[in-house]
């Protein structure tokens, strides 16, 4: 069998909301109805004590007790004829024995009488059912009787029925039940109508969930107003799917990027092996020149293709691969191996350099085809006998060039996949070498940027990276 909390937990969201706000409407409903009742008992039983006492201080009771003594007294006693408003009244003697009114009820005699009676108690006040089986409130008072031996000291109990104050308390109970339960049931219809109201944001959050699950519609977006959780909820899967679908484009943008790169050697690299493989079919002796020519290009194209899946695959890898430990390296040791062979690309051109000592935490690998990679560009676009400026002064390197320089309206996206300037499409180079400079600068915690020269045509790379808090053992 399933148990109530179970069953609780298995109720959707709307129902359990409408049942705790309606139990907590009873429970609060139910603690102010018995507060209501125990303090309304309280003061009509305060009320018929107070006029109990002043019933028994007044001089008609103690006459009314003088003419039940002697009525008692009489050898033929005859029943008492009192107003209709009289209370129950009889005396108590210290013995313990009563004188009533022989019309009257008699009320059990208590202790607490036979001490008000005896004299260790002044009064005393209890509820009690008389002969006739009616519950009453019951006042006994001390009383001095002329003519009695004790110096005349007796008893006097008054007695009201206590349907003076449960008649009422029985009237009350049942219109805060009735109350309690037109509360518990209003109670009930504005916790679901609530519940309603305040799930909606989630039950159009769901729909839209359930639509991009069902369709892959990223593009749908959920209204958010206000500043509460379901509005933070709505704006955060907002974002979400915004991610995914900025995401997917990227992916797909990567795809089509990568093939329209990939077409281009490889459209060459087949042409040439098909130069190469008719040749052979045919018996037509391709000119040594010719072929050598033809191999030099198809290891060309072949370097490329290679270059540019390398550096597709370094891109692919998730962060958690490609971000390897970091070490203490020197700056200045990195770029002045990049130099080197920058030099050997370029022995037409002057690369001049100065380069202070700096240390910096990086991937030392990485580092250094970053570096490389930002000395290629300078290379490629500088022209033949062209000058090359590096400077490295805590932790600033700038490399400059005197190339035609990036148009302003290009800067913004030279650190985009695939993205070449109009300049730069009849050279070598896949558009993936700055990409892959700015993600290894970011995660050594430094910055790239890249503008035109102040003064003279070209184009100045700066790399920003923070210094390490000291240096490796090997150069201390």
């Amino acid at each position: 069998m399933r148990g109530p909390v179970r069953w609780f937990r298995e109720l959707p969201l709307r129902s359990r909301l409408a049942l705790l706000v309606a139990t907590a409407v009873t429970v609060a409903v139910a603690a102010v109805a018995a507060a209501c009742w125990f303090i309304t008992q309280g003061v009509l039983t305060s009320q018929l004590d107070n006029r109990l006492r002043n019933q028994a201080a007044s001089s008609a009771s103690a006459e009314y007790a003088t003419v039940l003594i002697r009525t008692c007294r009489s050898p033929n006693p005859e029943p008492i004829r009192l107003p209709g408003n009289t209370p129950l009244t009889q005396v108590v003697f210290p013995d313990g024995t009563v004188c009533a009114n022989p019309r009257s009820a008699h009320l059990p005699v208590r202790e607490a009488d036979i001490a008000v009676a005896t004299g260790p108690r002044g009064d005393a006040l209890h509820t009690t059912t008389d002969g006739s089986g009616v519950e009453r409130r019951v006042y006994t008072q001390a009383a001095h009787i002329s003519g009695l031996g004790q110096q005349g000291r007796v008893a006097v109990s008054i007695a009201v029925p206590m349907s003076d104050v449960t008649t009422p308390l029985n009237k009350l109970a049942i219109v805060l039940l009735i109350v309690s339960g037109i509360g518990v049931i209003g109670a009930g219809a504005a916790g679901l109508w609530v519940a309603r109201a305040g799930l909606r944001p989630v039950d159009q959050l769901t729909g839209t969930v359930e639509h991009v699950a069902r369709t892959e519609d990223l593009t749908v977006r959920i209204p958010a107003e206000g500043e509460d959780e379901i509005a933070r909820l709505s704006r955060s899967f907002n974002a979400m799917t915004a991610a995914l679908a900025s995401s997917r484009d990227r992916q797909a943008q990567l795809i089509a990027d990568a093939g329209h790169e990939l077409r281009t050697p490889l459209t060459s690299l087949r042409t040439n092996i098909e130069l190469l493989a008719r040749s052979d079919e045919t018996g037509r002796v391709i000119p040594p020149a010719d072929r050598k020519a033809l191999m030099v290009s198809v290891k060309a194209q072949m370097s490329e293709l290679a270059s540019l899946i390398g550096d597709l695959q370094e891109l692919s890898r998730p962060d958690a691969v490609r971000e390897g430990p970091l070490e203490v390296v020197g700056f200045h040791d990195i770029t002045r191996i990049a130099l080197d062979r920058a030099r050997l690309r370029g022995p037409e051109l002057t690369i001049t350099a100065e380069l202070a000592p700096w240390y910096v935490r990086a991937e030392p690998a990485k580092l250094e085809r970053a570096v490389v990679n930002v000395l290629d560009n300078a290379v490629k676009f500088s022209p033949p006998g062209g000058t090359i400026t590096v400077a490295l002064d805590r932790g600033v390197l700038t490399v400059r060039d005197q190339g035609p320089g990036i148009p302003a309206d290009e800067l913004p996206h030279v650190f985009e996949r695939f993205w070449r300037s109009q300049s730069a499409r009849s050279l070598p180079g896949s558009g993936l070498g700055l990409s892959i400079v700015a993600r290894t600068v970011e995660h050594a915690g430094g910055t790239i940027a890249l503008g035109p020269a102040p003064d003279a045509p070209g184009t100045v790379a700066t790399i920003r990276l923070p210094g390490a808090p000291t240096p490796p053992p090997e150069y201390t």
